[in-house]
């Protein structure tokens, strides 16, 4: 047999042999063994591109100051009044435009072949994807303690104390983290990391800026209102401002919880199946 037939043949077996150790049933702990390895690769990456911190250290810090001191005197009568109402806001804005870089970064690692190589690999398929989620939540830590802390630099005090402040932050993180699948989702079926960049900002942005974030839903239209109170943003908001400030903790923290599980049973399996399909 010659070499050129019998080259072809060995790919071919190579080939089948890799499809076949990528379909090895993989264990639950080694899910997520393999998904704590893939958040290590992606925190190593941040450590090497320290501008990936930017958006979450200098968003916080200006976004606090010129809301406060634009609409401060405006919607609350001064500054000092307005930081109780707004902090909560910042947090939930804040976290939510950072849970957009997921799906940018995601699309990003595809065209440059990243994911090609992940995909011949005996892995779980879901791996890839949860693994820089994880690492994000670094990132969402940071962004929440620097609202918080830009905040009490500008006279807050929260009156749920430490307990409350720390609840809120976790709520949001984890609030974050569970609508990052969507952005994963839209990474894995959009051409390009422009493309879900635009995508993810048409979608959060109204969310974000149409609800009880920045002013109290009574002062806002009837119609305006009325989608502002069935905005899951508003449930966030309302659910961090309750526990941060110490008011009774409503039913807003356990809509709020429900809301992200509903997320992630949705667009964790849509992401994995998307991703499957289109690598």
């Amino acid at each position: 047999m010659s070499s050129t037939t019998i080259a072809p043949a060995r790919q071919t077996v190579r080939a089948a042999e890799r499809v076949a150790a990528a379909r090895r049933h993989v264990s639950m702990g080694e899910t997520l063994a393999q998904t704590m390895t893939m958040a290590w690769r992606a925190v190593k990456k941040m450590r090497r591109n320290p501008e990936q911190f930017f958006d979450v250290v200098l968003q916080p810090i200006l976004f606090t100051a010129m809301f406060a001191y634009v609409f401060g005197g405006a919607i609350a009568g001064d500054v000092e009044s307005y930081l109780p109402l707004m902090i909560p806001g910042i947090l939930a804005q804040t976290v939510l435009t950072t849970c957009m870089v997921t799906g940018t970064q995601l699309r990003e690692d595809m065209e440059k072949g990243v994911f090609d190589r992940f995909k011949s690999l005996p892995i779980a398929r879901i791996a890839p994807l949860a693994g820089p989620m994880v690492a994000d939540l670094l990132r969402y830590a940071t962004a929440a303690t620097l609202t918080f802390s830009m905040g009490l630099l500008m006279g807050y005090r929260p009156g749920g104390g430490v307990t409350g402040v720390l609840a809120a932050i976790l709520l949001a993180i984890l609030t974050g983290w569970s609508l990052a699948w969507i952005f994963t989702w839209v990474g894995t079926i959009a051409k390009s990391a422009q493309a879900v960049q635009g995508i993810s900002m048409m979608i959060l942005f109204p969310l974000t800026f149409l609800s009880n974030a920045f002013v109290p839903v009574g002062t806002l239209p009837g119609w305006l209102a009325a989608f502002v109170r069935v905005n899951p943003v508003s449930h966030l908001v309302t659910a961090a401002r309750d526990l941060a400030n110490g008011a009774l903790v409503s039913t807003e923290v356990a809509w709020t919880l429900l809301a992200c599980l509903v997320v992630v049973a949705v667009f964790a399996p849509l992401s994995v199946r998307s991703y499957k399909r289109h690598i």
